[in-house]
């Protein structure tokens, strides 16, 4: 068996725009589903939703027939965890809240087997196609994105920091916790958190990474593209459903 490929970190190496959606509902139901709707990329999240590690692996094998592509986001970053989602099969990481440049390394050492890291060493596992890649950890390093997360004012000043550490393969900024980080708590839309999102994209850009952002409002979205995201997430699933639940609700309420 070859190794599977990670078309997402490839494509983010073309520089070709993917758009994406957040996976906050648990279950391989909702993964799979998700993946049948033409995004390019999906995150499974296990910060902000019940989905727990567990449930993280009928999640992945789900998706795995569709060309979307799973990326999951740990609880933080703790090289237990990630090195229990890397044994799963998850090929793309978004680590949540990462400060500085040995915050950043920490999460690179966490993916890497010795001696270029700390990955604990296991056998028969998803990752390899159960001992079926040859030589799969010379090579897995190869196939694996490490996305890190921009969540603060404080990180913000330090992205060329943290974009030079080796290892990390792009930086996505999280509005939400910038603005309260901002004293904006709530108002992602206040002008000087806008103006802080365009001068990360930048920032992140000139650093010669991709930058990626999740917002639901689409003309921001466009706005982030054209500021130079590569990646970009427009949407969570059960803010979806609450919208469209609400919005049929209200057609028969009204008639």
């Amino acid at each position: 068996m070859m190794l599977p490929k990670n078309r997402f970190k490839a494509a983010l190496k073309d520089g070709r725009q993917q758009i994406g959606l957040w996976n906050s509902i648990p279950g391989s139901l909702t993964a799979e589903m998700l993946a049948t709707c033409g995004y390019d990329w999906v995150v499974i999240d296990t910060e902000h939703a019940l989905t727990d590690i567990p449930d993280t692996l009928p999640m992945l094998q789900a998706m795995a027939p569709y060309r979307t592509a799973p990326v999951v986001r740990p609880a933080s970053n703790d090289k237990v965890l990630i090195k229990r989602l890397l044994d799963f099969g998850a090929q793309t990481l978004l680590i949540p809240y990462v400060q500085n440049a040995d915050e950043a390394r920490a999460a690179v050492e966490a993916i890497r087997y010795a001696p270029r890291g700390l990955r604990g060493v296991a056998g028969m596992m998803r990752a390899s196609v159960f001992q079926t890649v040859p030589d799969y950890h010379r090579k897995a390093e190869d196939e694996l994105c490490l996305i890190l997360q921009i969540e603060t004012a404080e990180a913000v000043d330090r992205i060329a920091e943290i974009a030079a550490v080796d290892g990390v393969d792009a930086l996505f900024i999280g509005p939400a916790d910038l603005a309260a980080s901002m004293g904006h708590v709530g108002n992602m839309a206040h002008p000087d958190v806008v103006a802080m999102v365009e001068r990360a994209i930048h920032a992140i850009v000139d650093a010669g990474l991709p930058a990626g952002i999740l917002t639901t409002d689409l003309e921001f979205a466009r706005r982030c593209i054209e500021w130079g995201t590569t990646f970009t997430a427009v949407g969570i699933d059960m803010v979806l459903l609450a919208q469209s639940a609400r919005a049929l609700s209200a057609r028969f309420r009204e008639e």
